[in-house]
């Protein structure tokens, strides 16, 4: 699947058909690997989507959103915040929105990733890790952070390799304003299913003895796998967390993106 292109991957019909497809695929998929449903994390990319597919999604019961680049996540959340003042004043009560950011991050955007993500999937690198650490001194809580794994180990690929994730994440596990939750990774760009697979395992077994071994601590429980091209396959090779943008939102239109918009996270084609 990952091969295919971002207009194949996209169901006919509404945004509300297409959620939902996407929802029962994840549910499938889970079932199909002896797991439940309702213990996978579907992540919403909204990175090409209007501002009205985006209320759209909040509206349709969706809390969990995601943006790849710290700049365009100021602007969604200033327009969702004003959405849900709205909602506020006309029905006493709007939903909580949790901001997720997938994309990498410039040291100099630190200070406002931590201030509007609930959850970074992209920790890429242990400098990173200590800038996020500085600028989150003055929080009341640590920073909840996911270390990017490079599994494919290609060049071109952001990530922490193989070999090097245990030693970081104990290193990371002395910053006190800092909080490592899991792992992300990414399949190959146009490596196919069986290659998706072959990287979702090897991240889960990574996961999983890292979890087994105690790093981390009991918050180190997330494994943030697949995008719309593998997330049934990211699924059945134990990721709980999906990030979808193009199979719910529909392939961008040519064109229609500034240059220099698209980032890796995003395997260039595809918006999640």
């Amino acid at each position: 699947m990952q091969d295919a292109t971002a207009h194949d991957m996209v169901p006919p019909g509404t945004l509300k058909g297409r959620y939902e497809s996407v929802k029962e695929r994840i549910a499938a998929a889970a079932r199909r690997a002896g797991r439940k449903p309702e213990h996978i994390v579907l992540v919403v990319v909204t990175k090409t989507a209007s501002p009205e597919q985006v209320r759209e999604i909040v509206s349709l019961g969706h809390r969990d959103l995601g943006e790849s680049r710290v700049q365009q996540m100021v602007q969604r959340t200033a327009q969702m915040d004003e959405y849900l003042a709205r909602l506020r004043e006309l029905r006493g009560e709007a939903p909580e929105v949790r901001w997720h950011l997938i994309g990498s991050i410039q040291r100099n955007k630190v200070r406002k990733a931590i201030e509007l993500s609930r959850l970074i999937h992209s920790v890429d690198s242990l400098r990173l890790a200590e800038e996020i650490h500085i600028q989150a001194a003055r929080r009341s809580a640590p920073v909840d952070m996911l270390v990017e794994v490079n599994v494919s180990g290609e060049t071109n690929k952001h990530g922490i390799t193989l070999a090097a994730v245990r030693h970081v994440i104990r290193q990371l596990d002395t910053m006190v304003n800092i909080r490592v939750r899991g792992l992300m990774c990414m399949a190959p760009l146009g490596g196919g299913r069986d290659e998706a697979r072959r990287v979702f395992a090897r991240c889960y077994d990574l996961f999983d003895e890292i979890k087994s071994s105690g790093i981390g601590g009991e918050g180190f429980d997330l494994l943030s796998m697949g995008m719309s091209g593998d997330f049934e396959e990211a699924v059945e090779c134990g990721a709980n967390v999906v990030r979808v943008g193009t199979a719910i939102i529909g392939a961008p239109a040519p064109g229609s993106e500034a240059p220099g918009t698209h980032d890796h996270h995003e395997h260039s084609a595809e918006a999640g």
